[in-house]
Order: structure tokens, then sequence, then C-alpha cells
């Protein structure tokens, strides 16, 4: 493809050209660039509402990340998020500061965490604050959590 220096290759559009050519070059080199009215940029981490549903279930694969890597009698759950950050990413990557508690429920036979209540019982109950970044690809159904640190 060959355009005059500072031709548009989408013509009939008013104001600077989103594309234009580079003289000088042996092959016709061209920059595109698009504005963009969202207020979240690809790749810059966002603040999002802790009670986001998609917040939510990401606390909820950090929780099930420590018990699959504690060796705690007890299942932990999430009990607060207290921040939450989200980028665009080949996915959604969330960076969550969450609080997590031990929970009446053995590791053993309890197949969901909505099913578990907190530990009341004082020699018992332990909560731990988190730092998780979740990496989810919606259109593979896939996550991942590569960040989890607590203490």
């Amino acid at each position: 493809m060959s355009l005059p220096q500072g031709e548009s290759t989408s013509p009939g559009k008013a104001g600077p050209p989103p594309c234009t050519l580079f003289p000088g070059h042996q092959q016709p080199q061209y920059s595109c660039s698009q504005v963009l009215h969202s207020g979240v940029k690809p790749g810059f981490p966002k603040t999002i509402k802790t009670d986001n549903p998609d917040v939510l279930r990401a606390a909820r694969h950090s929780a099930e990340r420590f018990n699959n890597c504690s060796n705690d009698v007890f299942l932990f759950k999430e009990s607060r998020v207290r921040r939450a950050l989200v980028q665009v990413v080949k996915g959604l990557k969330f960076m969550l500061d969450v609080d997590i508690g031990r929970t009446t429920c053995k590791k053993t036979g309890h197949p969901s965490l909505d099913d578990c209540d907190f530990q009341t019982n004082r020699t018992l109950k332990r909560a731990l604050s988190c730092y998780s970044e979740v990496w989810v690809v919606p259109w593979l159904q896939s996550f991942q959590v590569p960040v989890l640190r607590c203490h």
C-alpha cells in the first residue's frame, strides 16, 4: 500500500489522519492512533469496588489457593476485601488486599466454602491479611493466582 505523505487511510474524516506514512524508509511505516474515551486505559491498574462480583470471585480464588498451599486442618475463606485494583492484560488481573479467616469446615469433605462458617472458638479462631494477584481469562474460563502473600 502506498500513500502520499500525510494521507489518511480513513478518508472522509475531519482532523488529523489516524494513520500517517513516514517517508525516507525502505518499507512504508505507519503510525496509527485512536482516541479512547473510556476511563480505563489498557494495561493501567484501576481501582474497582470491593463488592464487585468479579472481585469477590477473585477473592474466593485467593482463599482456595491458600487452602491448597496450607497444611491447616481447617479451610479458610475470604472475610473482607479491603482494596481492589483491576488491570486489563490479556484478560483481567485483580490485585487484592483481602482478609481471610479460619472456618469450622475441615479440609476433608467440604466441596463449597459457602457452607462454611467462621470459627468462633477463641483457640481455633485465626485471621490473616493477604495480598493476592488473580489473573482471569474469561473467554478461556481460566484463572491463576500467581501471587499470594499472607501474614
